[in-house]
């Protein structure tokens, strides 16, 4: 780890004192730190910064008044994002590097007991006409919520519904393909073929593969700078836009209780494996800075409880179950925006021992330079049958070079 850190502050204070020297102007803001090209064009590299800062305050209801205050202050995000091309643009990589806390957590026996450092690892190869193969580390194609980045989210984080079923990053193999039927009718296809325990493992897989596949419909032509995966209507579409997706990922023998996420599952014998199957319903719709995402996931396993050799439950259980969320907002021409969120677990009661949950947020956001600068703030009022109810509010600053 300070072999690391030592080297990512000789190549920061490297690339600073080459700036310097040459006195190079850098990129307008949200457009990278520095790019840099080849003299004879085979390699180009951009460097970008990405920082969060959020605090929050929790409550708990007690005797039908809220107290038991809990606050937090949080870098919620600190990473280094490289992309660019090799040899040709049809040749393309992206790295990023989560210096956070809660990026680097999670180091285990799996990890080689090192921090993640590595939060995107991947190489993209446009091989023939509209068809890109991907290899390395890097989001699976599920839900629109988990795919859109941390830095364009709508609101100060992801709702609960992604948090419990998403499916996030894997190591493996991915085809992506889009067709333009007519002039407004696109098709975009993706299938992924991954290890199935996460981010960063480096030790042998364990359990089976997971296979993921991804279709979405874009019947009235695509968004505006890929619209559909940037939360709010920042470019306020001059036309009705609207996305329909769905979404199909099986994990064979899975040995974590979220698939690729979670923790694993151990027994006295060895790991409790299960087949966990999830699937994924979402729309997302924009027009004049009106916007709205809908998404359903139910999700499925064979034997979603843990047991050891004796038949006896180990207290690992797989989130099994379903969940909605929709969110929706509108954004004015001050570029603030006011926006509303409502999510429901209903995670399979007996398995889980989790109650119905049922959340309500009412967010505000300023959008200062698009999600490259911008402040927002959320306050979230959570139902949990036969739980006492909660109360929270977060504050966050974000900048994106």
């Amino acid at each position: 780890m300070m072999k690391f850190s030592y080297a990512l502050l000789v190549l920061l204070f490297g690339v600073s004192e080459v700036m310097n020297a040459q006195n190079i102007e850098g990129p307008s803001l949200g457009n990278g730190i520095f790019k840099s090209v080849a003299k004879d064009s085979t390699w180009a590299m951009k460097m970008g910064l990405q920082l969060q800062f959020q605090g929050s305050a929790e409550w708990e209801e007690h005797n039908n008044s809220f107290s038991d205050l809990e606050t937090q202050f949080l870098i919620r995000r600190a990473r280094l994002k490289f992309d660019g091309f090799i040899y040709s643009p049809k040749l393309t990589y992206k790295i990023a590097l989560g210096l956070s806390n809660r990026d680097m957590s999670g180091a285990s026996e799996f990890t080689n007991n090192a921090p993640r450092y590595i939060v995107d690892a991947v190489v993209k190869w446009n091989f023939y006409e509209n068809f890109e193969l991907w290899f390395g580390q890097a989001k699976l194609p599920g839900d629109f919520e988990t795919l859109i980045s941390s830095a364009n989210l709508q609101f100060v984080d992801r709702s609960k519904l992604s948090k419990s079923f998403g499916i996030d990053r894997d190591l493996g193999l991915q085809l992506r393909h889009q067709l333009q039927f007519s002039e407004h009718l696109l098709i975009k296809e993706a299938f992924a073929v991954s290890q199935g325990e996460g981010r960063n493992v480096t030790s042998k897989n364990l359990g089976g593969f997971q296979f993921t596949s991804r279709l979405e419909v874009y019947p009235f032509g695509d968004f505006t700078k890929d619209g559909a995966f940037i939360g709010g209507d920042l470019d306020r579409e001059p036309t009705p836009k609207l996305a329909l997706g769905v979404a199909y990922d099986f994990n064979d023998n899975a040995v974590k209780t979220g698939g690729n996420q979670g923790d694993y599952m151990f027994t006295d014998s060895g790991f409790h494996e299960t087949d966990i199957s999830t699937v994924f319903v979402d729309a997302v719709f924009k027009y004049q800075g009106f916007s709205l995402l809908a998404q359903y996931t139910d999700r499925a396993a064979d034997a979603p409880v843990a047991i050891n050799s004796e038949g006896l439950p180990t207290g690992d259980v797989v989130n099994v179950g379903s969940g909605f969320n929709v969110q929706s907002g509108y954004l004015f021409k001050s570029n603030w925006e006011v926006s509303g969120r409502y999510t429901n677990l209903n995670l399979d009661t007996p398995l889980t021992a989790k109650n119905i949950e049922n959340q309500y947020t009412l967010g505000v956001s300023k959008y200062i330079f698009g999600h490259k600068l911008k402040v927002q703030s959320d306050l979230s009022y959570l139902n949990v049958e036969d739980s006492a109810d909660q109360l929270m509010y977060r504050l966050q600053f974000a900048v994106q070079f």
